[in-house]
């Protein structure tokens, strides 16, 4: 696959969090001028190596000062909250910080004169599976304020394409997994809700027990599967859509995922191969809202980003992310 090159220079919000920050990096491997916006609430600091401003998508005048001062030619947009559970308790923060804040960036957008934005967006768009494995045109029903705010996102960025000449690129994706190869960069949250940054804790004996949430689902094994895509193939997909715009294309949504799921069980196993650790696991009851299977389905983006995921073996993917947790056993 060829390597597109944005044209001129983009600004990444969110671009010190996991996704972002890989991102980030693969950018600059291509020598594309870059800079960086993030409040560092989630982010951080030590994860970006790019120009920093350190900026809320709230604060409207400091956000035209980087847009003036920056002059980006287009935007990958990371920057939002992204707990489901906190969405349900708090769903103010969500509206105003996913949908508002993004409206913000918008408006920052069109006056700056900066055409292009790709988002990062969620299978959660989808809500609970009608079919698996889920297609672009699965029915988008979310079933939270997460997901609701992030397709109240998308719908804004469809229509300020539609009104104002800009081009948007809405990227879904499944589980983000892994680790940049070199153990530099990765992920790291507080606090850490994701399966596989969990399960290596408790190689490292941060936990003490990885717990596996239901074992009597309609799966092979019992365990939820999910289908887990390689930071860095996200990463990839996110220039290729940039690229696309600005071939272009007006609007684009589609999934980033294998296709392939794992269950809960396969990864913990895969986890105790990868480490040579025993990773205790103790099956508890089944958590509220879990669907028994979230696997990626559609070839929307092998067709319209001549995009294929190349990280795609479950211990490969395992790989890179015990080699940055055991270099940052605390974080960054």
């Amino acid at each position: 696959m060829s390597q597109p090159t944005p044209d001129g220079p983009v600004l990444v919000a969110g671009g010190a969090g996991y996704i972002g920050s890989h991102t980030v990096r693969l950018l600059q491997e291509r020598e594309i001028e870059l800079s960086v916006l993030d409040n560092l609430s989630t982010g951080h600091r030590e994860a970006v190596s790019a120009p920093l401003d350190v900026v809320d998508l709230g604060d409207r005048e400091a956000l035209a000062e980087v847009f003036e001062r920056r002059r980006p030619a287009a935007v990958i947009h990371f920057a939002a909250k992204c707990y489901v559970g906190e969405s349900v308790e708090d769903p103010s923060k969500y509206y105003r910080e996913n949908v508002t804040y993004t409206w913000n960036l918008l408006e920052a957008m069109r006056a700056a004169d900066c055409r292009d934005i790709v988002f990062s967006s969620t299978c959660a768009t989808y809500g609970e599976p009608v079919q698996v494995p889920m297609t672009e045109d699965h029915p988008q029903v979310p079933i939270n304020p997460y997901g609701h705010t992030k397709l109240h996102m998308e719908h804004m960025m469809q229509d300020y394409a539609h009104a104002y000449g800009m081009r948007a690129a809405a990227l879904r994706y499944f589980n983000a997994a892994g680790a940049a190869s070199d153990g530099t960069i990765g992920e790291v949250h507080a606090p850490e809700t994701h399966l596989i940054p969990l399960v290596l804790q408790v190689a490292l004996g941060k936990r003490e027990e990885i717990l596996m949430f239901g074992g009597d689902y309609d799966t092979p094994d019992g365990t939820c599967i999910r289908d887990y895509i390689h930071v860095d193939d996200l990463a990839d997909a996110h220039l290729r859509a940039l690229a696309t715009l600005q071939a272009g294309t007006t609007t684009l949504a589609c999934n980033l995922g294998t296709g392939t799921g794992f269950s809960v069980q396969e990864v913990v196993e895969a986890a105790r191969r990868v480490t040579g650790r025993e990773i205790p696991a103790r099956l508890v009851d089944r958590r509220p809202g879990d669907p028994a299977q979230l696997v990626s389905g559609g070839s929307r983006a092998r067709e319209l980003l001549a995009w294929e995921p190349k990280r795609t073996g479950l211990d490969e993917i395992l790989g890179d992310a015990w080699r940055f947790h055991t270099a940052h056993p605390d974080g960054y």
